[in-house]
């Protein structure tokens, strides 16, 4: 039988982000539900399939669909806490770099204020 400790949490870096990521297509947003209810039991790391981990606290949640692939951005921090930081649906193979930056941006000014 396994235990595990207390749940993690979710929370979101702004009402726009969580905005953003219910308001993604149907069978996405659907898949995100199922994600996160995985992380608050196991953690913000699901594996390859599910997650990439960028190091430094940042990952990416994998999401695919019926109407396409997005890709959701976290940070986890102490005390098992989630903060989905950025989220946009992919229109390309590779990530544009310009939607990593604006979640590495986040993470950070999120690690500042938890310190």
């Amino acid at each position: 039988m396994l235990f595990f400790d207390a749940d993690y949490t979710i929370g979101y870096y702004s009402e726009a982000v969580q905005d953003d990521i219910l308001a993604l297509p149907d069978t996405l947003a659907a898949r995100y539900i199922v994600l996160t209810r995985r992380m608050i039991v196991l953690g913000p790391h699901l594996g390859a399939l599910h997650t990439k981990a960028f190091g430094h606290g940042l990952f990416e949640l994998r999401l695919k669909g019926e109407e396409g692939i997005a890709r959701v951005f976290l940070c986890a921090l102490a005390g098992k806490r989630i903060v989905m930081l950025h989220s946009f649906v992919k229109k390309s193979e590779k990530t544009p770099r310009r939607e990593r930056e604006i979640a590495e941006a986040r993470m950070k000014e999120v690690k500042r204020a938890d310190t």
